[in-house]
């Protein structure tokens, strides 16, 4: 759906231009300012983002964490001035868009997988452990 030029540039102006490509299934860092009293914190919420709502300025991400065996999930609008800071910690490899099955898991089942490595990085890794050394065939004797 279009949006009207005036309202498309009103919210341009308050969008973010640091935010790092997050996808559903990855680990990230959130830092977050939490305001105590008077005195203003960082706080870090690390966790798997399970959810994206897009929506220009109005976009949110949602994270989970499991904390004492307590299933935890916070919403962050990505535009906010409250965030300070996002760490991608780990690529996930996932199959679908939101991950509300994550839900239901435990422990290793819930773990996601990372997305695969080039396959030159491995490759010459594994050349390198096991090197090849080239010897003389044994020489024979000739008895006649």
């Amino acid at each position: 759906m279009s949006q009207h030029p005036v309202l498309r540039e009103i919210e341009g102006g308050q969008r973010r231009s640091d935010v790092p490509d997050l996808r559903s299934g990855d680990s990230v860092r959130v830092h977050t300012l939490i305001k105590e009293g008077d005195k203003e914190r960082v706080q870090i919420f690390e966790g798997v983002v399970i959810g994206q709502h897009r929506g220009g300025s109005r976009a949110s991400f949602t994270v989970r964490k499991v904390s004492y065996g307590v299933g935890v999930e916070r919403v962050f609008p990505l535009h906010t001035s409250r965030i300070e800071k996002i760490e991608v910690v780990t690529k996930g490899q996932v199959r679908r868009a939101r991950l509300n099955y994550l839900r239901a898991l435990q422990g290793k089942a819930a773990r996601i997988k990372g997305e695969k490595e080039k396959g030159g990085e491995e490759a010459a890794a594994s050349s390198e452990s096991q090197p090849v050394v080239a010897s003389e065939p044994p020489a024979t004797s000739a008895a006649s």
